[in-house]
């Protein structure tokens, strides 16, 4: 008769599954710091603090992430203009004027804009390089006069490369310098008033750059000039999305942004609706023009912006509004691109 086999012990899976949630949960912290610190760097909502790098803080305070809206204009103020041709030359000129009004200009103004927010960035954002101490108000003083000056040399040379009688470019960056400065800064700080504010920063992000880009490669002319600004009413929309994120700042501060004045609900429907009734105003004209392809793909653009504006923003823009942003945005500037190819073929 055979002895009675002993049963072998039961692996230690308590203990197995154990480790391996603290690897997973060690990955997800690894993953997590990896996410801040590209957020840091790129100037996002959510960042952290910590960063020694001057140059990265340098950076940092341009906020790379809202170069792209301006470099975007460019290409579209070429495409109206209805001359751009693929060369060499003029692919190199196109990028120095995307040079000169996102990491430039825009750097310029998003740190200004950090200088005399500092006080408000303490209460909202104190990641940010200046209230967390990273970087010195001499150093930041340096970069905004290396950046402005260096914009102004820039459309100085493309006015000259341009042939411009009136340098066009150049008294646009001046402009646009200037309206960056009182935007900002006391006394007037537009910024102080939701509406000017915010409309100040749509014109700013669709208008200016796609008036150079119009300007270097054609005649920039009253028609695109109302138009863009026209379109910059939806840029205001879109404005009013950045405003959620510091509603508690801006009311503990005096600052009447759209959450402040009229709730964060009512200020919803504010941006949403800005958004939607200027981008079809520009389908109505691109019917008006006879290009009605355009019109249709404009509108078409339009939807999914719709979609994710009550998938996400709607329901808790305090929550959403960066998801809404990455969802519903390129929708948009697609929607610039498709017409200012029409005005271009038009020959607006």
């Amino acid at each position: 008769m055979s002895e009675p086999t002993t049963p072998s012990p039961e692996p230690e899976i308590p203990a197995l599954s154990s480790e391996a949630a603290s690897v997973s949960a060690n990955v997800s912290a690894s993953a997590d710091d990896r996410n801040a610190k590209t957020r840091q760097l790129l100037g996002m909502k959510g960042a952290q603090s910590g960063e020694t790098s001057i140059w990265k803080i340098r950076l940092q305070l341009m906020k790379p992430i809202t170069w792209i809206p301006l470099i975007w204009g460019v290409v579209c103020g070429a495409a109206s203009s209805g001359n751009y041709t693929w060369t060499l030359e003029n692919t190199l000129i196109a990028a120095a004027c995307m040079l000169l009004s996102g990491p430039l200009l825009t750097g310029y103004t998003q740190t200004m804009n950090d200088f005399y927010d500092r006080d408000i960035d303490a209460i909202n954002e104190p990641y940010r390089p200046i209230p967390s101490g990273a970087i010195s108000i001499p150093q930041v003083t340096a970069q905004i006069l290396v950046l402005l000056f260096a914009g102004l040399g820039i459309a100085f040379a493309l006015d000259q490369w341009a042939g411009h009688s009136f340098p066009t470019i150049t008294a646009l960056a001046i402009g646009g310098s200037l309206l960056s400065y009182i935007y900002s800064a006391p006394p007037l700080k537009l910024k102080q008033n939701g509406w000017l504010g915010n409309y100040a920063l749509g014109a700013s992000y669709i208008a200016l750059p796609w008036w150079a880009g119009h300007a270097l490669f054609g005649e920039l002319n009253a028609t695109i000039v109302i138009l863009t600004l026209f379109y910059s009413m939806a840029g205001l929309g879109i404005a009013v999305v950045n405003d959620f994120k510091s509603v508690e700042g801006d009311r503990q501060l005096g600052l009447d942004s759209l959450p402040v004045m009229f709730g964060i609900g009512t200020a919803a429907w504010i941006c949403v609706l800005m958004i939607d009734i200027f981008q079809s105003g520009i389908a109505a004209f691109l019917v008006n023009i006879h290009q009605n392809l355009s019109a249709v793909l404009l509108v078409v653009l339009i939807v999914p912006q719709i979609t994710f504006q009550d998938m996400y923003f709607l329901r808790d823009p305090l929550k959403n509004d960066v998801k809404y942003q990455a969802s519903a945005q390129p929708f948009l500037v697609l929607g610039m691109l498709v017409t200012a190819l029409a005005l271009g073929h038009a020959g607006v």
